[in-house]
């Protein structure tokens, strides 16, 4: 059996490594674009929306404006969420949790 007190360390020292990723996800964004970059979104490491970028351009065309930022905002979503879980299974290698789960 493992001595509880170097787990506790052990334990101790994942939290403060996953607080240290999740303030460092705080400040990284994430970018991405939809219809050839005329729609750009910009979202955080944590999922929050910083800014939508349109192009003057598509701003006449209400039918597709709506699909286009709809896209650039659930790509870069789906872009930070990848980050932040490969970010987080750095710190929970070796401790033999499944994926996704902590």
């Amino acid at each position: 059996m493992k001595n509880p007190m170097g787990m506790l360390k052990q334990v101790q020292q994942m939290q403060a490594k996953m607080a240290s990723v999740q303030a460092e996800l705080e400040k990284t964004n994430v970018e991405a674009s939809a219809g050839g970059g005329v729609v750009t979104a910009v979202v955080t490491g944590d999922q929050k929306v910083v800014s939508v970028t349109i192009s003057p351009d598509v701003i006449g065309d209400a039918d597709m404006l709506p699909d286009l930022i709809v896209a650039a905002v659930n790509e870069a979503l789906d872009r930070s969420r990848a980050m932040a879980a490969e970010k987080m299974q750095a710190v929970t290698a070796g401790l033999g949790l499944p994926p996704g789960r902590l």
